[in-house]
């Protein structure tokens, strides 16, 4: 059934690629109608989000805020669909990468990088980072997609310019075996995760709410010695992105504790707040927010 599935769907969606951006955008424009008023896809959780981490603004903003969201996740969607067939030139033109050299510095001490990123803007797109000579190769640590099929074509597509997928559940044990091997690495990781309760072991305030947090990306920077940077993704247009590197650490075992994730969450807030619409609101952040924190945990 599962590969029934993927061949049904698939030519449409090798369809939608191939279409001219001023018709694809079109599609989005319906799609995105579908889902905001057909079928209200996660409309409550999106409001009760907004709702929570902005009680300052007023129903009228957080409606604005809403739709513009919705908006925005259909394009990046599709945009994603788009990878399939986009060519190199097309998806350098729009997505831009401000500052190369700033990893290749990092690059010059030798270490390898933990690219800490959130769910804003594009990452779909961060494909195209291997598009500007970046010597390392490129890892992305990615939430293995159920449909085996799906699961591949995404792989396929996020793993363009020699880049490779790694599961979550095998991330640590393959950049550790990596580092051993002195191959050196450019890791993608989608660092705003919520952690399920059993595995909740580190509390902190994220956009003024206090929540379970990853430090995965922290403890593998200091035991491995690899240098962290933040990348800021602005959109500044419709299909048009700006990343920008923005070094947490390059000497994390100095670092004094917490300060790697402490500073990459003031980052994300900071991008937040002030264009709070390309965040991706349907990713359930604060469920835990009214959980009792262990008394073993650490909070900061």
């Amino acid at each position: 059934m599962q590969r029934l599935v993927y061949w049904l769907v698939y030519p449409l969606l090798w369809i939608i690629s191939k279409l001219p951006f001023p018709i694809f955008y079109l599609v989005s424009d319906f799609v995105f109608l579908l889902v905001f008023y057909v079928f209200r896809y996660r409309r409550k959780t999106v409001q009760d989000n907004l709702r929570l981490v902005f009680p300052e603004k007023s129903n009228h903003e957080l409606k604005r805020i809403e739709k513009k969201f919705f908006s925005h996740m259909v394009d990046m969607f599709l945009e994603m669909i788009k990878s399939i067939s986009i060519s190199d030139k097309e998806l350098k033109k729009r997505f831009r990468l401000t500052n190369v050299k700033e990893l290749r510095k990092i690059e010059g001490e030798g270490k390898s990088i933990l690219l800490a990123c959130g769910h804003y803007a594009s990452y779909e797109w961060m494909t195209a980072l291997q598009l500007y000579g970046i010597n390392y190769k490129g890892f992305g640590v990615y939430k293995k997609v159920k449909n085996p099929y799906f699961d591949r074509l995404a792989r396929r597509i996020r793993g363009r310019y020699n880049g490779e997928l790694i599961p979550t559940y095998r991330a640590t044990k393959t950049i550790t075996e990596n580092e051993k091997k002195k191959i050196k690495g450019l890791y993608a990781m989608i660092a705003d995760q919520s952690p399920k309760l059993n595995r909740a072991k580190a509390w902190t305030d994220f956009m003024g709410i206090r929540v379970p947090i990853f430090l995965g990306t922290e403890s593998l920077s200091r035991s491995l010695d690899m240098a962290v940077v933040f990348l800021q993704i602005e959109k500044v247009g419709r299909g048009y992105y700006e990343a920008t590197f923005k070094t947490i650490s390059i000497t994390p075992k100095e670092e004094e504790d917490f300060y790697i994730t402490r500073t990459y969450t003031k980052l994300l807030e900071k991008q937040i707040r002030e264009k709070p619409e390309y965040y991706l609101w349907t990713h359930k952040r604060w469920k835990h927010r009214d959980a009792p924190i262990p008394k073993d945990a650490l909070v900061f």
